[in-house]
């Protein structure tokens, strides 16, 4: 016996049948939005949700851990307080930040260039042995400096057994701690100065020599332009990591200079008043990120980059 069947839709209507409905299963990923994902969760769990969390506290009642149940402006109030002593630790690691990114602007770029001349471009692989001393705890490298220049320490001591009457006492100052951040930043400024080096094309500086340009101009009008988007990356990056930087003045200072770092510290361990703490965090963190965008603002990375 025959059974009857429906015709298909191809047949019904010479279009092809459409797929059979299998529920709605929303919009797809694309492949790039999945491989990423991963990433986008991590920097979500790891950057975002504790600066949220910090915001929300510096809104609770101080001394309290009233997260998300509480909202006062107490904190801000607190450290905008002419009497509050809090604005002279953020001078210190303002003139900290600004002297160290000065200094290693100064060192960094000589080495670098000399690293591009003798390398090519292989400097940039050499200059990665700069960044082997981060491999050693940056604690263990300071108080190795505590050794080698406190009293009847390494310097001392051998200069009284040479009967040179000892060495200066440098420990405990300013001029220490901003000698420690050189030393400890001097891998984050070199490197990527010495990458925007090293793609300055060579056919351009030698076509320039042939026209006659002089060294200096060389410089001035090719060198400088090109490597600025290196220069800048090593400028922000040094910059950002020194205001933040507590360890040099803890450990080289002894704490004869307080930094605003020390201060955040302080709130969230000693004091236990995180509102307090989160308070300074987020006004340190947008005053640096003002300032960044203001520099980058008012930078004509086109004309930097010579292309107009």
């Amino acid at each position: 016996m025959s059974t009857l069947t429906p015709p298909s839709a191809l047949e019904a209507t010479g279009q092809p049948a459409a797929p059979a409905a299998a529920g709605w299963r929303g919009p797809r990923l694309s492949l790039g939005a999945r491989c990423s994902a991963p990433v986008l969760i991590l920097l979500g769990l790891g950057f975002v949700a504790p600066l949220v969390a910090i915001f929300a506290y510096s809104f609770a009642r101080p001394r309290t851990f009233e997260v998300f149940r509480s909202f006062t402006l107490d904190n801000y109030a607190t450290l905008f307080d002419a009497t509050n002593t809090v604005w002279l630790s953020f001078l210190w690691s303002f003139g900290f930040a600004l002297a160290t990114v000065a200094i290693l602007a100064l060192v960094a770029y000589p080495i670098a260039f000399g690293l591009d001349r003798l390398f090519g471009r292989w400097s940039s692989i050499i200059s990665l042995l700069f960044v082997f001393p981060l491999f050693v705890s940056e604690n263990v490298r300071l108080y190795g400096w505590v050794l080698f220049f406190i009293k009847n320490g390494v310097l001392d001591g051998t200069l009284k057994a040479m009967g040179a009457g000892g060495g200066p006492e440098v420990l405990y100052s300013p001029a220490i701690i901003l000698a420690g951040m050189v030393y400890t930043y001097l891998p984050f400024m070199l490197f990527p100065i010495t990458l925007g080096l090293a793609m300055v094309p060579r056919d351009i500086i030698d076509a320039a020599r042939d026209l006659g340009a002089g060294r200096l101009m060389i410089w001035r009008e090719i060198e400088l332009p090109l490597a600025m988007p290196g220069i800048l990356i090593g400028v922000l990056l040094t910059f950002v990591l020194a205001i933040g930087a507590v360890a040099e003045a803890k450990i080289l200072g002894g704490q004869s200079v307080i930094v605003v770092s020390h201060d955040i510290e302080i709130a969230f361990t000693y004091s236990q008043n995180w509102p307090l703490g989160s308070a300074l965090a987020v006004v340190v963190s947008v005053f640096v990120a003002a300032l960044t965008l203001w520099g980058l603002a008012r930078l004509d990375l086109d004309r930097l980059l010579g292309r107009r």
